[in-house]
């Protein structure tokens, strides 16, 4: 039976291959004290715009089971089974609302097959994953197949990022293993990733330049012991940075990154002036 992919908002999906490869996107939301948006119905511009206008810091929320649950029936009744895979559970419920829909679905449709995946990440870690499941659905692979493919990507992927503060992820509840860090931000520049579906300090260092010139070291490394797939540089209002490090991968180590800003839910928790790298390695 042919597969439909699955995924949220946060996986920071280029809009051309979510439509090549028939993926659907289920949106997050983002929440002003007198606006909400769906993540997918503003864009990064206007909303970066509005955050800095805006006396507080805005929230997310997940989408509803009620949300998921009209995308997972139509691609039933449409003859699919479905793979999921969505943002940690760690930093969203997204995942708890999708199982729920689950349960729900499967009481109306009990031969109906719908697994889902707890990538453990979000922004192009997730993203990575999503893509994955997405090719080997449409390469005609089963089920079993797409997940083991989704999994191994999940398993040698990497996501870095370096925010501006640490505020950002302090007022949204996201802060995770990098609460140690508060007391010293003035003397260091973290360097933060996902470990185990939260946030975590991967390094501490004294400037930007500095932690790019590490972000830039450690790709190196898993490019010469493994071997690199696909690389994205990461950014919120940072495009000029963004470009020159996707020149300097490019003259060090021929790789060609994509350069993607990081979206609304996301941005709200790291913060404008947030540098970032993901890539997955071949082995």
């Amino acid at each position: 039976m042919a597969i439909k992919i699955i995924t949220d908002s946060t996986a920071c999906l280029d809009p051309a291959l979510v439509e090549e490869l028939g993926i659907i996107q289920v949106s997050l939301s983002v929440n002003f004290e007198d606006k909400t948006f769906l993540e997918m119905e503003i864009s990064n511009e206007e909303f970066y715009k509005l955050m800095g206008k805006s006396a507080k810091v805005p929230t997310s929320s997940q989408p509803s089971p009620a949300d998921f649950y009209q995308r997972f029936e139509e691609s039933v009744k449409a003859g699919y089974d479905i793979v999921g895979v969505f943002i940690s559970a760690d930093l969203s419920g997204t995942c708890s609302s999708a199982l729920t829909a689950r349960s729900m679905l499967l009481e109306k449709f009990p031969q109906a097959c719908i697994e889902i995946i707890d990538s453990r990440s979000s922004a192009m870690e997730l993203g990575y994953a999503v893509l994955a499941a997405a090719r080997a659905a449409r390469a005609g692979l089963s089920i079993e197949e797409v997940i083991l493919r989704t999994k191994l990507v999940m398993q040698r992927s990497h996501l870095y990022f370096v925010p501006q503060t640490l505020n950002y992820l302090k007022k949204g509840g996201r802060i995770g293993g990098a609460a140690a860090l508060f007391g010293t931000l003035l003397q260091v520049k973290p360097i933060l990733t996902v470990q185990e579906g939260k946030v975590a300090i991967f390094d501490k260092v004294r400037t930007m330049d500095k932690a790019i010139s590490r972000l830039t070291s450690e790709l190196g490394t898993d490019f010469q012991l493994y071997g690199v797939e696909e690389v994205t540089v990461h950014h919120i209002n940072r495009i000029e940075e963004a470009q020159k490090m996707v020149v300097y991968i490019k003259e060090k180590f021929g790789l060609t990154a994509t350069i993607n800003s990081i979206g609304p839910v996301v941005g709200l928790h790291v913060g404008p002036g947030t540098l970032g790298l993901a890539y997955y390695v071949r082995g």
